[in-house]
């Protein structure tokens, strides 16, 4: 009886979880109909369309802004940008950061490597992010790198550390698997 019960519990558990992240997701993104003017407005509510209607907007602007005309409107919109004084520092830190994660060339987590942490005897699962810069290189000896570890099963939080080159470990596994590894608290292990 036990066993049809966790069996039960392991295929509905992560369906429900996946239908309430999607309907979560959609709700929000179905919230953009009030961009929408009120004559234009479906009479009755259609869920899903505000998440059509925002994925349009988003490709649209993508296929608008990627050709000679639209790079430039948005160099321009950057420069208007960057002279509001607050305006700046967020829109910059902001643009940096999701150019680094959705950037074609993949950069933001360059490898999956092994690392000592919280302390010496356990270890955990980190993404190799780049190498120390600025004046923080001027304060460390030796050979470091810039390491990210996520925590479980939030991968979106963690913490970045500076670690020497000699204590990280590269791993034989792509970052997706190494994500699934980790999301799945250990559950899921690499092949």
């Amino acid at each position: 009886m036990r066993k049809y019960f966790i069996t039960g519990a392991l295929v509905l558990v992560p369906l429900a979880i996946t239908a309430w992240v999607l309907n979560f997701v959609i709700s929000l993104l179905d919230q953009s109909l009030v961009l929408v003017p009120n004559d234009w407005q479906p009479r009755t509510y259609i869920p899903g369309l505000g998440a059509i209607i925002t994925l349009a907007i988003v490709f649209l602007t993508g296929v608008l802004t990627n050709n000679l005309v639209g790079k430039w409107f948005v160099r321009l919109w950057e420069r208007l940008l960057n002279r509001i004084p607050v305006v700046n520092s967020v829109y910059g830190s902001v643009k940096q950061v999701s150019d680094t994660l959705f950037s074609s060339s993949g950069n933001a987590f360059r490898k999956a490597v092994l690392i000592p942490y919280p302390h010496e005897n356990s270890h955990t699962i980190a993404f190799l992010t780049g190498v120390p810069g600025g004046d923080v290189k001027n304060h460390l000896v030796g050979d470091y790198v810039s390491v990210y570890v996520p925590t479980t099963p939030n991968p979106t939080s963690g913490f970045f550390l500076m670690m020497e080159r000699s204590r990280v470990v590269e791993l034989d596994m792509t970052v997706d698997a190494a994500l699934k590894y980790i999301v799945s608290m250990g559950v899921v292990a690499p092949e």
